[in-house]
């Protein structure tokens, strides 16, 4: 049986749940379950803080795990990336008050207050970079310059108006893109399960990014209607009753739906559709 750690963020519904529920998989229904066993899929969940997801695949505790690629890094766990999941997408970046270091060598000699320490000394010393001291801390992270903490920052920047409102400002490369991976022991072969796993997830993730979209096309413009929508392989073309036009079902990206649409009507289409993806396998 599969065993793969879940965070636990204290609720029924999370980014992870509702992936895995849409990927077929049985979830909890009682936040107190910390222990879910799916026997109809071969599947045993186990519940846990997000920061220890890592350390137990890495420990080979569990099979698989979902978590964040920062705390994956962070955490120093044994334990490596297998899928990228497309949720909890964030950027780390560095900051300090405007105009004080505008480089990452420029923190040489300077302390660094951050949640995720392991990842910030690792960054640093790729960079050939000293720091006098990082700081652990485990929020507000952003008040610690103005509390004589520390004198740069590194943290997660969204639109970076909370790091405006202390004063500060981002410089130099992020230092990490992450998201919600999925992970397994370093070294080891692929558990016994896991291919089902990651094409169930690799489907849901298909599921959220394209559409399906269906229109009717002169046949005589049907080159030029395919290629606005080439599909993900290639579109299926069927043709109409009336022999004249054709029917076109393609995969199209979800955020590009709108603006497929409009230059479709420009070709010539007519009839256009788009329907949802619950699930796929390609």
């Amino acid at each position: 049986m599969l065993r793969i750690a879940v965070p636990n963020k204290g609720s029924l519904s999370t980014p992870a749940t509702d992936m895995l529920r849409e990927a077929g998989y049985r979830q909890r229904r009682d936040t107190r379950e910390l222990v879910l066993t799916d026997v109809d899929n071969d599947v045993e969940f186990f519940f846990l803080r997000p920061r220890d997801v890592a350390v137990y695949v890495g420990s080979g505790t569990v099979d698989v795990g979902i978590t964040g690629r920062d705390l994956l890094l962070d955490s120093g766990a044994d334990a490596v990336e297998h899928l990228a999941l497309g949720f909890a997408r964030s950027t780390f970046r560095f900051a300090a008050p405007a105009g004080t270091v505008t480089d990452v060598a420029q923190i040489a000699g300077r302390r660094v207050a951050s949640s995720y320490t392991t990842l910030v000394a690792t960054h640093l010393a790729e960079h050939g970079v000293q720091a006098e001291a990082i700081v652990h801390l485990d929020g507000a992270v952003e008040s610690s310059v103005q509390l004589g903490v520390a004198d740069v920052i590194a943290d997660v920047v969204e639109t970076g108006t909370t790091l405006r409102a202390a004063g500060l400002e981002v410089f130099g490369d992020p230092i990490l893109r992450s998201e919600a991976v999925l992970i397994r022991r370093r070294g080891e072969g692929v558990p016994a399960g896991l291919e089902v796993v990651t094409r169930r997830l690799q489907g849901v993730i298909t599921a959220r990014e394209y559409v399906l979209l269906d229109y009717d096309i002169p046949i005589d413009l049907v080159d030029a209607a395919v290629a606005v929508t080439p599909g993900f392989e290639s579109p299926t073309v069927s043709p109409l009753h009336n022999g004249q036009s054709a029917a076109v079902r393609s995969m199209v990206r979800r955020s590009e739906t709108n603006q497929v649409m409009d230059a479709l009507y420009d070709v010539g289409a007519r009839g256009i559709l788009v329907t949802s993806i619950l699930a796929s396998r390609l």
